[in-house]
C-alpha cells in the first residue's frame, strides 16, 4: 500500500495542463490518500478568441475548482500574464515559495523543449528553484525544503533536441472516464478554444453525450502508450496486466532533482492494490 503522506505538486502553464499529462494519476494518488496540488503557473487570460480579461480568469479558474473537485485534489491558478511568462527573479520567488509552502516529495511539469514558450519556462522556473529550494538565504521569508523533491517531465511528442524517454508508466485504465470528466470540466479549452485555434480537428457538438465521445478522441493520444511505455507496463504489473492496458501516463525524470530511481518510483507512484 502507497504511503498516504507522500506529497505531489504539479505545475503546468496553463488551466487544464497537468489535467491532460497526470490527471489519471493525480485521481489514483489522491485515492491512496496523497496530497496532490496541480498549479497553473498563468492564469490562462490568452486562451479564448471571444473571452479574455478578468472574465476569462475567472471562468477558467472555476474550470479548475471543478476538475479539482472531481479528483479530490487542490488546483491553484497564479497571477502570472497567460503568454507573458518569463523565467525571472519575481516568478522565481513566487514558484519557490509554492514549493517550500507545500513541501513536495515529487514535483512534476513540462519539458523545457516545447512549441509553447509558456509551456518552456515553466520548466525552466521548476529548474530553477530545483537546488534553489534548499538554500536558506534564497527568499529567506520562506523556510528552505530540508529534503529535495524528485522531479520529473510530463510526456510529450517533441523531437529535438531528444525525444521523451519514460522513467515510470502508470495504468490509469481504472480511473480514465474520471479523468475524461476532469477535462470534461475545461469546456472553453476543448469545445471552444482548441477548435478555434486548429490544436485538434475533432468536431464540436452541442449534444452532451457527442460532446464527451469526441473528447475521448482528442485524449485518446495523449494516453496510448507506445513501444517504451508498454515495456515498462509489463514490467511494473506484469506480463498478462501490462500487455493490457489501453491508457497510461508517462514521466521522465529530470536530474536536476532528487534521483528518479527504482526505490523512488515504488515510494512515489501507486501500484494497484
Amino acid at each position: 500500500m502507497m504511503n498516504s503522506s507522500i506529497k505531489i505538486l504539479a505545475f503546468g502553464a496553463h488551466p487544464d495542463d497537468c489535467d491532460i499529462s497526470a490527471g489519471g494519476t493525480a485521481l489514483l494518488w489522491a485515492k491512496a490518500g496523497c496530497k496532490v496540488k496541480f498549479v497553473s503557473v498563468t492564469n490562462g487570460e490568452g486562451g479564448h478568441h471571444e473571452m479574455s480579461g478578468e472574465e476569462l480568469v475567472a471562468r477558467r479558474t472555476a474550470e479548475s475548482q471543478a476538475a479539482a473537485k472531481i479528483a479530490g485534489i487542490e488546483y491553484l491558478v497564479m497571477d502570472n500574464p497567460d503568454g507573458q511568462l518569463v523565467p525571472g527573479l519575481e516568478q522565481r520567488w513566487k514558484m519557490m515559495r509554492v514549493i517550500r509552502e507545500f513541501k513536495p516529495d515529487l514535483i512534476l511539469t513540462h519539458r523545457p523543449n516545447d512549441y509553447h514558450p509558456d509551456h518552456r519556462y515553466t520548466s525552466q522556473l521548476v529548474q530553477d528553484c530545483a537546488y534553489l529550494v534548499g538554500v536558506p538565504n534564497v527568499c529567506p521569508d520562506v523556510p528552505p525544503l530540508r529534503s529535495e523533491p524528485v522531479i520529473a517531465y510530463f510526456q510529450d511528442n517533441f523531437q529535438k533536441p531528444h525525444p521523451f524517454h519514460p522513467d515510470v508508466t502508470i495504468d490509469i485504465d481504472p480511473v480514465y472516464e474520471e479523468k475524461i470528466q476532469m477535462l470534461h470540466c475545461h469546456q472553453s479549452q476543448f469545445y471552444e478554444w482548441l477548435p478555434w485555434i486548429g490544436r485538434h480537428d475533432i468536431p464540436v457538438s452541442n449534444d452532451p453525450e457527442e460532446r464527451l465521445k469526441n473528447l475521448r478522441r482528442f485524449a485518446r493520444p495523449f494516453s496510448e502508450p507506445k513501444e517504451e511505455a508498454q515495456e515498462l507496463l509489463r514490467q511494473r504489473y506484469g506480463e498478462k496486466h501490462g500487455s493490457g492496458v489501453q491508457h497510461a501516463e508517462c514521466f521522465e525524470g529530470c536530474e536536476y532533482g532528487a534521483p528518479l530511481n527504482q526505490e523512488a518510483i515504488r515510494r512515489l507512484f501507486p501500484l494497484p492494490e
